[in-house]
């Protein structure tokens, strides 16, 4: 929170309108390696809750990155934070949670190109959904719901 704070007190003594940012953090989850992981209910209410202690509901949009939840997990998340009264646009910025199923499905081979093109629209749709609060987890595949999170991984 106090990286927030002070992000915030420097963009205001520098004059930027909060009106035109935009931005992308992660969400509040657990550690991937714990044991019991927090409900989509939580993550929206500790992720929701630390934003709205630190930014100012003049910030029109907020795009959460998946940081290697699955791609279900990070969809279940964004779904529950649009149930959650909240003052800005809720949406995401997912890279992984958008296209790991597609690539997967893909597997680099030319005649997979449409099943990976249907994969994508199923997560586009899925995402879609979730950022107006009524996404539901029916039809998600296996691949859909593999972690990805992967131990000492760097950008």
């Amino acid at each position: 929170m106090k990286v927030w704070a002070e992000v915030f007190f420097y963009l205001a003594e520098n004059n930027v309108m909060f009106e035109g940012i935009l931005l992308k953090p992660s969400m509040v989850t657990s550690r991937a390696e714990c044991k019991e992981q927090a409900s989509p209910d939580k993550v929206a209410q500790y992720t929701l809750k630390l934003l709205q202690n630190r930014i100012p509901p003049a910030v029109p949009g907020i795009m959460f990155l998946s940081g290697g939840q699955s791609e279900v997990e990070a969809t279940l998340n964004l779904n529950a934070m649009n149930q959650a009264p909240n003052p800005w646009h809720v949406s995401f910025s997912y890279a992984r949670a958008l296209q790991n199923s597609c690539l997967k499905t893909r597997g680099g081979r030319p005649e997979n190109v449409k099943a990976a093109q249907q994969a994508l629209l199923v997560r586009a749709s899925a995402n879609s959904l979730a950022q107006l609060g009524k996404y539901t987890v029916e039809g998600e595949s296996d691949e859909a719901k593999k972690g990805m999170f992967v131990k000492g991984y760097v950008y």
